[in-house]
């Protein structure tokens, strides 16, 4: 989709697209959730249930909770409202912010929990706070590239066959001052 939006395509995507991106995500929860417990639960056995204070692994497993809640998200509602309209700039206003925020959640969840999975140097050296502290920046990050963007594809769309640059510096004086 965001490929689509990067060329200002117009082309509806196939709603199939949709049931197999909703299954993609559907099993990775699954797995993650398996193999979270798994590896949680050898770890309390092996080295006693004190491992459940350690902030890192606390971080992990918000992580894994909020994209659950997410992936429900996304779900009942963004995928069916894509589904219909077929494009994310066919989707009302409001729509459209629910989508591109819980897009923005998902794909900086996602990140950050590969991110936690590899990071062992953090193992009780930075508290719950910290080592959550970048993760709303990011989120916001995300959010507001994706408004840009969205707002961009959607200016290019209305404005097809024109020649428009791609990019680069717009004449911003008003017309009476160019007309000389």
């Amino acid at each position: 989709m965001v490929r689509k939006l990067l060329r200002a395509s117009d082309e509806r995507t196939d709603p199939s697209h949709f049931k197999s991106l909703h299954t993609v995500v559907s099993r990775s929860l699954i797995v993650l959730w398996i193999t979270g417990v798994a590896l949680v639960a050898l770890d309390v056995y092996l080295k006693g249930a004190g491992t459940l204070a350690n902030p890192k692994l606390q971080s992990k497993i918000a992580m894994v909770v909020l994209l659950t809640i997410n992936g429900l998200a996304l779900q009942q509602f963004v995928l069916p409202w894509l589904k219909k309209t077929g494009s994310l700039l066919d989707l009302s206003f409001r729509r459209r912010l629910v989508a591109l925020f819980t897009g923005a959640v998902s794909g900086v969840s996602w990140f950050y929990a590969a991110m936690l999975g590899i990071a062992r140097p953090l193992n009780w050296k930075f508290t719950l706070t910290e080592i959550l502290g970048a993760y709303p920046v990011m989120v916001a990050g995300g959010f507001i590239g994706m408004l840009a963007l969205t707002a961009w594809a959607e200016y290019r769309s209305r404005h097809a066959g024109m020649d428009l640059p791609l990019f680069g510096p717009m004449d911003l004086r008003p017309l009476h001052a160019t007309a000389h």
